[in-house]
């Protein structure tokens, strides 16, 4: 019984730690008094904790498969990389925050807490190996992001996010429910494996009916991902919100959703499977359409944050090729999108809160001349979106290199073309931008100031990888590729 118990938190102490780090901060918001003097010794042990949370994660990375709680959870290398990706991403939320004027004017430590508890929520989300614990992680990372994306109490475009998000996530969920009602109806269970294993025993109406329950599911999966045609509420929400939350959002739930949708792919519809043919070309219609529609959306944008909402969606529909592909070559190129999509979006939408806090909008007109007033973040910035733009020699070229790779070796000549049309239309905006940063005449000689030396040596770390993983790119694609070995 001993072993087992030491047997158990070995595998599942990163969650563990996670849940006692947000009952910690519970408990040290109701008892703090003092709104101003904690703020930074709780930042301070909030990260230092996910850093221990961090080094747990890198430990099992390399550990074969654990299935806990009757097989209910997974804790295999694929699900353990994509936490690695969303517990960094949640650091650097918070990083952001600590100079968000939108978190500090009105809260203590209740963007942290609610932060790990989403955290939470994708963890068990990325480790679901049946319907019902995948449908728990869901509405636990829903709950909360609802409160978050709300956090601007005394804003009315705030509390609109607040209450489209909530309405729109408790509409997926319920048709997502429905679907999972249908396949466990159909398979009479609800395990990834069992499931597995009767599918191709099924006909008739019988597999028509699991096949319906499986478009119904990914209705919950596309709304957390921001997939055509669930996407409506993501620019709305994304404005609405203060910075690190929108940071937050572009990050962490997606790359659960992505994990889950990749798992759940895997399983049911990789190659040989009843359903594969029907699931390929569902997902190549819902690829192609929400790369078109955010990357031809955010041409017209005005607003950087909208700007980077839209071109998150178009991100996603990248990945999502990845998931056309259905085995682990592909599930090799999400990862690795997954990585190098992290640091690009944690340095673009720091710096975009940066300057917005210091100039009250976050329009084109505060880049204006940013090469003038600091050059460092301004040629950062610039990395970065030649990055996303999928340009040599950033780490985005390398990761948009593989996607390509891979549907083109599958003969998906079509959605190749999409792709490639697409990223040339994303190319544009990013260079208008760019260009509005490099060339553009400021306004005024003064210097950009709030970019401190630890900020802007914190910036530089993490624009490290975005370069250099678009040169040595072999390590990490080896450590994605070894990820996806166990994934069913």
């Amino acid at each position: 019984m001993i072993d087992q118990l030491f047997g158990f938190l070995d595998n599942y102490m990163p969650e563990v730690i996670s849940v006692v780090l947000m009952m910690s901060l519970l408990v040290a918001e109701s008892a703090v008094k003092d709104e101003h003097a904690p703020r930074v010794k709780i930042h301070f042990f909030t990260q230092a904790v996910l850093a221990v949370v961090l080094i747990c994660l890198f430990g099992n990375l390399g550990a074969k498969p654990v299935h806990i709680f009757h097989n209910a959870v997974t804790i295999d290398p694929f699900s353990t990389l994509v936490k690695i990706i969303m517990t960094i991403g949640t650091m650097g939320a918070i990083f952001i925050s600590q100079s968000s004027k939108d978190i500090y004017s009105n809260l203590k430590s209740e963007f942290m807490v609610m932060s790990v508890g989403v955290l939470i929520g994708g963890m068990l989300l990325a480790s679901a190996n049946n319907m019902l614990t995948l449908y728990l992680g869901i509405e636990i990372l829903s709950i909360l992001s609802y409160v978050m994306s709300s956090f601007k109490r005394e804003d009315s475009t705030s509390a609109e996010a607040g209450m489209k998000y909530a309405l729109y996530g408790g509409l997926s969920a319920g048709v997502a429910l429905f679907g999972i009602s249908h396949m466990y109806g159909a398979l009479g269970s609800i395990q990834f494996l069992e499931m597995m294993e009767k599918i191709p025993t099924l006909q008739g109406m019988q597999l028509t009916t699991v096949m319906m329950g499986s478009v119904l599911f990914f209705v919950g999966l596309g709304y957390k991902i921001s997939a055509f045609p669930f996407h409506m509420w993501t620019p709305d929400v994304y404005q609405g919100s203060p910075i690190p939350v929108t940071s937050f959002f572009a990050i962490v739930p997606k790359m659960a959703g992505l994990a889950a949708l990749i798992r759940v792919s895997n399983v049911f519809f990789a190659d040989g499977s009843v359903l594969s043919v029907s699931w390929v070309g569902l997902m190549m219609v819902i690829a192609a359409m929400t790369m078109t529609v955010g990357n031809v959306t955010a041409i017209g944008q005005n607003s950087v944050k909208r700007l980077l909402a839209f071109s998150s969606i178009g991100h996603v529909g990248m990945m999502i090729l990845g998931v056309v592909v259905a085995n682990e070559v592909g599930t090799r190129a999400i990862l690795f999108y997954g990585i190098t999509y992290l640091f690009m979006t944690l340095i673009a939408f720091y710096i975009t809160s940066h300057l917005s806090d210091m100039y009250g909008s976050d329009g084109y007109d505060v880049f204006r001349g940013l090469i003038y007033k600091h050059p460092l973040m301004a040629v950062i910035m610039v990395g970065v979106l030649f990055s996303l733009a999928g340009l040599p020699p950033f780490s985005g070229f390398v990761a948009k290199f593989n996607i390509f790779n891979i549907i083109i070796e599958k003969k998906y000549y079509g959605i190749a073309i999409v792709a490639a049309i697409n990223s040339v239309i994303a190319l544009y905006y990013y260079l208008k931008l760019a260009k509005t940063m490099i060339f553009g005449q400021a306004d005024g000689e003064e210097r950009v100031l709030g970019f401190t030396p630890a900020n802007q040596a914190v910036i530089a770390f993490l624009f490290i990888p975005v370069l250099f993983l678009g040169i040595f790119w072999e390590k990490v694609m080896t450590i994605a590729g070894n990820a996806t070995i166990y994934i069913k």
